[in-house]
């Protein structure tokens, strides 16, 4: 590593000034029907539902959905640029509780909130519990990323 990539990289968050309830991160993410066609391609996951109305419509649903596994990996990534290294997380989990409909026209919107949930000093680590959200609901229950600091 070179001095200059050395004072690029992004310190590693100290688990000692850290406090249960602090918010670490926050951010909106906005996703078109363009996101969605370039998950797609990306993951492989053609279900129509993802990308046709009518489909979505044929099976109950409000609309085009976001992939959960798309939803999911946005909503991580607040905290993994906090983090400063992706390897620095050690667990993540998260239960899908609404679908992200995406408008044609207006596309849809994620809110992430990533707050400090549980600190343990003696294993070095944090829990980040986040709170997701497009159209004013939660769409992602007790989401929770385990990250080392030490």
């Amino acid at each position: 590593m070179t001095a200059a990539s050395a004072a690029a990289a992004p310190a590693t968050p100290d688990l000692a000034s850290l406090a249960v309830g602090d918010v670490v991160a926050e951010r909106t993410v906005a996703l078109s029907r363009d996101s969605l066609v370039r998950y797609a391609g990306a993951s492989g996951d053609f279900n129509p539902i993802h990308y046709r109305d009518d489909v979505a419509a044929s099976v109950g649903l409000p609309g085009v959905l976001a992939h959960g596994m798309l939803t999911m990996g946005i909503a991580v990534q607040p905290v993994v640029d906090w983090v400063g290294d992706p390897a620095r997380v050690a667990d993540y989990q998260v239960r899908f509780t609404r679908p992200v409909v995406v408008d044609p026209a207006d596309g849809a919107e994620l809110s992430i909130v990533a707050k400090v949930g549980r600190l343990d000093a003696e294993a070095g680590t944090a829990r980040i519990d986040l709170t997701v959200s497009a159209a004013g609901a939660t769409v992602l229950g007790k989401a929770q990323v385990q990250v080392r600091l030490a």
